[in-house]
C-alpha cells in the first residue's frame, strides 16, 4: 500500500503482497478503503506518540525544538512510504467522503502532537506561541511535506532541509538563544 498508493493498490494485490489470504483481509475490513484507513490510523497513532519522550525529557526550549526537528527527519527518512500513503490518503479525502472523517481525526490529532511541543517549548522559554494550534501544524506539516517530496525525488538533503527549516521556524516562533 505504502509503495503504491490508494489509487494503484487493490485488496486482492495487497492480500498476495501479506501472509494474508483475500478473504481473510475480507473478513476484517469491507474493503480497501477500511483496510487503508485502519493502517494509516495505526501508524498516524504510533507516530504522534513519537515525540512525547522528547517532550518530557527536554531541558530547553532550544534542546526540544532541535530534538523535535531531528525526530521529524528521522521520521521522515525511515517511514517515508508510510508518509506519502498519510498524503495520498489526505488527497483522496478531497474526493471521496469515505477517508474524510478519519482524516480529520488523524489531522486533529497530528495538529495537538504539534500544539504539544509548541506549547512546552514556550513553557520552557517563558513566552507565549505567537500562532494558534491550526496555523502552527499546518506551517509544520507544510515544511513535512516539502521534505518528503524533496527526499521521495532522491534529494539527498531532505533531511537536512527539513532539520534546517523546522529550526528556523520554530526560532521564530519562540525566540531562542541558537541551538
Amino acid at each position: 500500500m505504502s509503495e503504491l498508493g490508494y489509487a494503484r493498490t487493490s485488496l486482492r494485490e495487497i492480500a498476495q503482497n501479506s501472509e494474508f489470504s483475500h478473504g481473510v483481509l475480507h473478513y476484517y475490513f469491507i474493503d480497501k478503503v477500511d483496510l487503508i484507513t485502519y493502517c494509516v490510523r495505526q501508524y498516524k497513532a504510533r507516530c504522534m506518540r513519537r515525540y512525547d519522550g522528547i517532550i518530557a525529557t527536554a531541558a530547553t526550549g532550544a534542546q526540544l525544538r532541535h530534538e523535535f526537528a531531528l525526530a521529524m527527519a528521522e521520521s521522515m527518512l525511515q517511514d517515508g512510504d508510510l508518509h506519502r500513503l498519510w498524503y495520498d490518503l489526505r488527497s483522496q479525502s478531497m474526493f471521496d467522503a469515505a477517508f474524510r472523517a478519519d482524516v480529520v481525526e488523524i489531522d486533529l490529532g497530528l495538529q495537538d502532537m504539534t500544539w504539544r511541543v509548541t506549547t512546552r517549548i514556550s513553557e520552557l522559554a517563558e513566552v507565549a506561541p505567537p500562532f494558534g494550534p491550526a496555523v502552527t501544524y499546518g506551517i509544520l506539516d507544510g515544511l513535512f511535506q516539502q521534505a518528503l517530496l524533496r527526499h521521495c525525488s532522491g534529494d539527498a538533503t531532505a533531511a537536512d532541509y527539513l532539520i534546517g527549516a523546522i529550526d528556523e521556524v520554530m526560532a521564530r516562533f519562540v525566540p531562542l538563544a541558537p541551538v
